[in-house]
C-alpha cells in the first residue's frame, strides 16, 4: 500500500465545497475538482457537516461528487480522545482556498515522509 492510498480525508460542506448566499448555493468549483482528483488518486474521503450526515450526502449529490465519498457524517459535538486535534500526529488542516494547489502526493509526503 503506497502512502497516498493510506490517506484519509474529511471534507466539510458549507464554505468548503459550497457557499450559500440566501437561498442561492454556489459550488466552490476548485475544491470540488480537488475532491475529484483526490478520489482518483485513491484517497479515502468522508464528507461531514454540522448540518448532519444526510445534509452532507445531499450536498455531495448536488455537486455531482457523491460517489467520491465512503460515508457522510455529522460533525461531532463531543470528542472523547486523549489528545486534542492540534496535537494529532499525521494531521494536516488545509483551508479551502489553498486546497486546489495541493496534491495527494504532497499531503502524503507531509504526513508520512518521503514517497517510496
Amino acid at each position: 500500500m503506497n502512502s497516498i492510498t493510506r490517506l484519509v480525508a474529511y471534507v466539510d460542506i458549507d464554505d468548503t465545497l459550497v457557499r450559500s448566499f440566501g437561498s442561492k448555493r454556489i459550488p466552490m468549483t476548485e475544491v470540488v475538482e480537488h475532491v475529484r482528483h483526490l478520489f482518483s488518486d485513491g484517497v479515502e474521503l468522508y464528507a461531514w457537516s454540522s448540518g448532519g450526515g444526510e445534509y452532507a450526502r445531499s450536498s455531495a449529490a448536488e455537486l455531482g461528487i457523491e460517489e467520491c465519498f465512503k460515508a457522510f457524517l455529522p460533525k461531532p459535538h463531543v470528542m472523547i480522545d486523549d489528545q486534542p486535534p492540534s496535537e494529532w500526529r499525521r494531521l494536516v488542516v488545509v483551508h479551502p482556498g489553498e486546497a486546489s494547489s495541493k496534491t495527494a502526493e504532497e499531503y502524503a509526503t507531509s504526513i508520512f515522509g518521503r514517497m517510496p
